[in-house]
């Protein structure tokens, strides 16, 4: 979305047509639903910048729920999002902080987006001012944070504002090249804006909170932060950098879980130290990615009672089954060969059509593979390629629900 558009957007009417279309069906005739618009008095630049909000919205309520109903967004604003589950407990942190300082902390949301982390911010009756670099973005978020009479947003360079009436701070910052659509992923931390720089000097003056891509270099985590990797419903979503009051005391290292089942969370003053390789059990556990980005793997290993399968590679073996939230069991059912040609064999002789790889440790591209084993059959099963001791092994295996 450019300049233009949302200004052909902002106006109340437009505003209306928007929330009056049907709900967005990707599937449906939208050509007709254009020619209607049309028909009916509407400008082409307006029937576009409705149209193109109705599917965004259609596709943000993944993240934000029933609020995206009545929200605005950029294509790579919402790509950005935090979603609003994790965005609530960004917040519950700096709610946190009103016990020591008499009152609700007054939060700068630097790198603001489309404003989703402000929003969570003042839904907890925290004042806050989201500042993004960007006319269209900033504009955005102060739409979306206009129901919050405690929240404003500002356009600003985040590294030009004055912090010295704010008790903390929260930080995203942009992580892919400039614009609405169409962006790329920077590769260099260094490119980042507001850069880490600035983050972490900021970060010695007042509490701040920072978001980063769970693949960051972890060599890049100051010491003296706690860092959090956060997986919903087992997808990898950030890393969490926390600093001064915001950081929990004796924790550095947590991977924490949002499932449909509640929140789950392993904490420690650092990474664990690896489990030790043992023997193929009758049970392998994939940790979550969580847990692995945290280096978390030995503890989960040691209250598994359970042992590494290779050196370096994060499967984890026990003989008795031990339900966690934190890794996903696999009853091992047989070993086949690893040659490929006695593989399909074997899948063909057990008659498995439906075939699920995962792998670690070995250099095979899953959806190649399956092409060329030239499955047939009405059975479905799970294939682990992967190193037990050192060695390369191919484990036949079910999924322990």
């Amino acid at each position: 979305m450019d300049r233009t558009e949302l200004v052909e957007l902002l106006s109340p009417a437009s505003l209306r047509l928007l929330d009056s279309l049907p709900p967005y069906d990707s599937t449906g005739d939208v050509l007709k639903l254009v020619s209607d618009l049309r028909k009916a008095g509407h400008a082409p630049g307006l029937v576009s910048a409705v149209l193109s909000q109705s599917r965004l919205r259609a596709k943000a309520s993944a993240k934000f729920g029933e609020f995206a109903e009545r929200m605005l967004f950029t294509e790579a604003g919402l790509e950005q999002a935090t979603r609003l589950r994790v965005a609530a407990l960004h917040a519950g942190r700096f709610a946190g902080l009103a016990a020591a300082l008499g009152h609700p902390p007054r939060v700068a949301d630097l790198g603001c987006g489309i404003g989703g982390d402000a929003m969570a911010l003042a839904a907890m009756d925290l004042p806050v001012v989201a500042v993004d670099a960007d006319e269209v973005t900033a504009t955005v978020a102060s739409f979306n944070l206009a129901p919050f009479p405690n929240a404003s947003a500002l356009q600003a360079d985040a590294e030009t504002v004055h912090l010295a009436d704010f008790d903390a701070v929260w930080l995203d910052p942009a992580r892919r090249t400039s614009g609405h659509s169409n962006t790329t992923r920077l590769t260099r931390s260094e490119d980042y804006s507001p850069s880490l720089d600035f983050a972490y000097l900021l970060a010695s003056r007042l509490p701040l909170g920072m978001k980063l891509g769970p693949g960051h270099d972890r060599d890049q985590i100051p010491v003296d932060a706690e860092a959090q990797w956060v997986s919903v419903d087992g997808q990898l979503v950030e890393m969490g950098l926390w600093f001064g009051a915001l950081a929990r005391p004796g924790i550095r290292r947590s991977a924490l879980l949002l499932t449909e089942g509640g929140a789950h969370e392993l904490t420690a003053g650092a990474d664990s130290d690896d489990a030790p390789v043992g023997e193929l059990g009758s049970y392998v556990y994939e940790p979550d990615g969580a847990v692995i980005r945290a280096r978390l793997i030995g503890d989960l290993a040691r209250s598994l009672d359970a042992r590494m399968l290779s050196e370096s590679i994060a499967y984890l073996t026990n003989d008795t089954l031990t339900p966690t939230p934190f890794a996903s069991a696999f009853r091992v059912l047989e070993t086949l060969p690893f040659d490929e040609k006695k593989l399909r064999l074997a899948l063909l002789e057990r008659r498995i059509g439906t075939l699920e790889i995962k792998k670690r440790g070995v250099a095979v591209d899953p959806a190649t593979l399956r092409t060329r084993l030239k499955l047939k059959g009405p059975e479905a099963a799970t294939l682990i390629l992967t190193r037990v001791a050192g060695q390369r092994m191919a484990l036949l295996v079910e999924r322990v629900r």
